[in-house]
């Protein structure tokens, strides 16, 4: 039997998606479940590890007889690492939702030091992977002292799947601190902190690190010819699939957080108190970066609001009225004039003014970034809000200077990118 079928495993926040694809890259078939932390025995909020196992093995099993998958690859946010022993995880991953480091950040800012090298600020509750890493060495040192193997998000699922455990660069430097873009080794903090050992060698994102396990591939009836991938970083996912086409260009990934990733742009430019740093690409190149959590910004401010019930008409109307939502710490404030109309807006605002501002709301967000990281044209738009012609028309109103466009693919970005990189060599052949 020929494995001509291809599956990506898109670990996200909120969703858990795996997509089925062909040879040609047509998606074939998909599974799909919401995601959230859950309690562990540590008193911790922690990732659903184990939810999310028993979802995977159910899929690829129910898949088993409708596609002859040959290649599987995982990407994942690169807000969590796991720690290893011989029998598994040590201690259930940190969601990064969870906050107790208030007693620690004054040493852990002194364990970092120089932000210049990571080039990433110190980002609130567990955004920087290396701090929940931190926490649980102080927390929990007798059962982190027992691990031997740590490894970022995506490898914790290869390694599930293979057996083999890999790390890999677009995961070691996205905002985590345990990585040095310039110098492409690891950070101050993780040989100060004697890790560099311990972590997995690193590995292409591309390359095929083995075969499924033969006991996974008995249980779940895929064939022991499948071979597992590194995996990558989702953001990160999502850029590769432009990195050959363009050079320098800017990236905009939607979803949960949205992200804009100017290639090839400058990183001396990067004010690190502004939410700005340095990503990695599977290329171990410093990319620019400057994010906002869009997708929940946009959900506030809909209201309940359907996205398609936006109105370009409306975005006038909005601009004369003076009604406008700021972005602050706790989300958007919505003014209507000098009034603060944030906590009244289904009542104040129809189901297409509020949509309608939510496009523009993102729009001005990322447009500001765009021009805080002097960002290259062009521009391209993935996700959700790629989907969003209110959103894509304001803009390419407020960046004239950029060749603005959606994706034009029905497959998310992140999944798409994914399923290019397992196919990265035969591409380069």
């Amino acid at each position: 039997m020929k494995l001509d079928c291809s599956a990506v495993l898109d670990v996200g926040k909120t969703h858990v998606k795996l997509r089925v694809f062909d040879a040609a890259g047509h998606a074939v078939e998909q599974r799909d479940r919401p995601n959230r932390g859950v309690g562990s025995p540590q008193g911790y909020t922690a990732l659903d590890t184990a939810g999310i196992e028993a979802w995977l093995w159910d899929s690829l099993a129910s898949l088993a007889h409708r596609a002859r998958i040959g290649h599987l690859i995982v990407t994942t946010h690169g807000a969590a690492f796991a720690a290893l022993d011989d029998d598994g995880l040590v201690l259930p991953m940190v969601d990064y939702e969870f906050d107790a480091y208030a007693g620690q950040r004054e040493a852990y800012a002194l364990a970092v030091g120089d932000l210049r090298e990571t080039l990433s600020p110190h980002l609130p509750l567990g955004l920087n992977a290396a701090r929940p890493l931190y926490w649980q060495a102080r927390e929990f040192p007798t059962a982190f002292a027992c691990a031997h193997t740590l490894l970022p998000y995506p490898q914790y699922w290869a390694w599930r799947l293979s057996g083999i455990a890999a790390s890999e660069v677009s995961s070691l430097g996205c905002h985590t601190h345990l990585w040095s873009p310039a110098n492409r080794s690891w950070s101050r903090l993780v040989h100060r902190e004697g890790w560099a050992r311990r972590f997995a060698p690193i590995r292409s994102a591309w390359d095929v690190l083995g075969p499924l396990r033969p006991e996974l591939a008995q249980r779940l009836g895929l064939s022991r010819d499948c071979v597992v991938h590194t995996g990558v970083h989702d953001s990160n996912a999502c850029l590769a699939r432009y990195l050959r086409r363009w050079p320098a260009m800017t990236l905009v990934t939607s979803g949960t957080w949205t992200v804009v990733m100017a290639c090839g742009g400058r990183t001396d430019a990067l004010d690190l108190s502004s939410d700005m740093l340095a990503n990695v690409s599977v290329a171990q190149d410093p990319v620019p970066t400057a994010r906002f959590m869009g997708g929940r910004d946009h959900e506030a401010l809909r209201a309940g609001a359907s996205p398609d019930d936006a109105r370009a008409s409306l975005v006038q109307m909005l601009n004369e009225e003076s009604i406008r939502a700021l972005p602050t710490p706790g989300g958007p404030q919505v003014l209507h004039g000098d009034l603060d109309i944030t906590s009244q807006l289904a009542e104040a605002l129809s189901a297409a003014e509020r949509a309608t501002l939510a496009s523009l709301y993102c729009a001005q967000m990322v447009a500001s970034r765009v021009q805080l990281l002097g960002a290259p044209s062009p521009l391209v738009i993935e996700g959700p809000l790629a989907r969003n012609a209110v959103f894509v028309d304001c803009l390419s109103a407020l960046l004239p200077g950029h060749d603005c466009s959606a994706a034009a693919d029905e497959v998310e970005g992140t999944a798409r990118g994914a399923w290019e990189l397992m196919h990265w060599n035969e591409a380069a052949a």
